[in-house]
């Protein structure tokens, strides 16, 4: 293998042989020539793994009009630059042939961590996500390949709707993060990236407008379903939590309603204890309840739950007078309504579930008012004293 100095009329003047051969640069080692008995011209460069101490080889391109000498030189240096640095060309190159596509990875994640770790609501919102927004715009690349831009210009892209811009960030992170413990790569793309601002919803009733919808749940023909709205309202559970209920949760001496931990967001039983008004509401419930059912809200089968409320709230929110107000959002009037009356946030916390206090935390001007009525008695006092 003879060492040339390669120079545009050189390589033209070099020609085939009985025998392959590679003509190695002077001016650049490990940068060569290899001339085939075809009389196919090809760059390489070899070089030898930092790590392993393996020598490899990694053809650079055909000699043409698509790949000249100096082209080819200063891929090679770059290269081999990288080799100095610790890199392995060839190996990154078998990487990329091997890694899986976004859309392997999706598949993986809903296999192997959504669908066994997550609620049926959540791994359904991530299908939705996957399908609408990531995979379209993702699903062909490699895993490898998916770089900070392409994440951040998908973001970008969802700007009008900075909630669900969010929510997909948050899965393409959570994927990402996977693969990396997977090994189909060494980092996480969408790490770092800012998430836009969002408006929580601060929708709660006032005293009107809940006594207004208690006339409406009263009125209307379906009392099971008004029922599980009145639970909800009482004990501030999420609407999942009341329609997956059972009678077994609940143990009414002892005023505690023990939901299981397939049932809570957070993935934990919790002991809620419940009010005398929750427990009178379930006894009367329980005194017309069918003895085929387990669930305090049968659906048309015994043996299954109460599936959706939707025309069931929509008629009743109507009847109430009730504008831009969602079902969820009895939370948020279970919460305000108690923070109001003078409950500590971290109290209301617990009742609610929450783990993070930064979560109860939207409630917190709302303590002011029993603040704000304490010193006003004294208030009162010296001005009633003084005229």
């Amino acid at each position: 293998m003879p060492n040339v100095r390669l120079t545009k009329s050189s390589v033209d003047r070099l020609s085939a042989t009985n025998r392959d051969t590679i003509y190695w640069d002077d001016g650049l080692p490990g940068f060569g020539l290899r001339v085939k008995t075809t009389g196919v011209k090809s760059f390489l460069v070899q070089y030898r793994n930092k790590q392993t101490g393996r020598s490899k080889r990694k053809t650079l391109g055909r000699y043409g009009p698509t790949l000249s000498l100096g082209a080819a030189r200063e891929i090679a240096r770059a290269l081999l630059a990288d080799v100095v640095r610790g890199a392995d060309p060839v190996a990154d190159a078998q990487s990329l042939r091997h890694s899986p596509t976004v859309n392997s990875l999706a598949t993986q994640y809903m296999t192997e961590h959504a669908e066994p770790k997550k609620r049926p609501g959540s791994v359904r919102n991530d299908r939705s996500m996957l399908d609408r927004y990531i995979l379209p715009k993702l699903g062909d690349l490699k895993v490898i390949e998916v770089t900070h831009q392409h994440v951040q210009k998908l973001h970008n892209q969802m700007r009008d709707t900075p909630y669900q811009a969010n929510r997909t960030l948050a899965l393409m992170s959570k994927m990402f993060e996977l693969s990396v413990r997977w090994g189909q790569r060494s980092d996480n793309p969408a790490r770092g990236i800012e998430k836009f601002p969002e408006e929580k919803r601060d929708r709660w009733l006032s005293d009107g407008e809940l006594q207004r919808l208690l006339v409406a749940l009263s009125e209307h023909p379906n009392q099971v379903a008004a029922n599980a709205i009145r639970l909800q309202l009482l004990t501030g559970a999420r609407i999942g939590e009341v329609l997956k209920a059972k009678w077994e949760d609940f143990d009414l001496d002892r005023a505690v309603w023990t939901k299981p931990s397939h049932h809570t967001k957070q993935k934990r039983r919790e002991h809620l204890p419940i009010s005398s008004a929750t427990c009178d509401l379930l006894a009367a419930m329980k005194a017309g309840a069918s003895p085929e059912s387990r669930w305090l809200f049968p659906g048309r089968s015994p043996d299954q739950p109460y599936k959706d409320l939707k025309k069931f709230w929509s008629s009743v929110t109507t009847s109430a007078g009730l504008q831009d107000y969602r079902i969820h959002d009895n939370r948020h009037t279970h919460a305000s309504h108690l923070v109001s009356s003078g409950l500590s946030l971290p109290i209301v916390g617990r009742l609610l579930g929450h783990t993070n206090p930064s979560t109860t935390q939207r409630y917190a001007h709302l303590a002011d008012d029993p603040l704000r009525q304490a010193v006003d008695v004294m208030g009162k006092k010296i001005s009633g004293g003084s005229t």
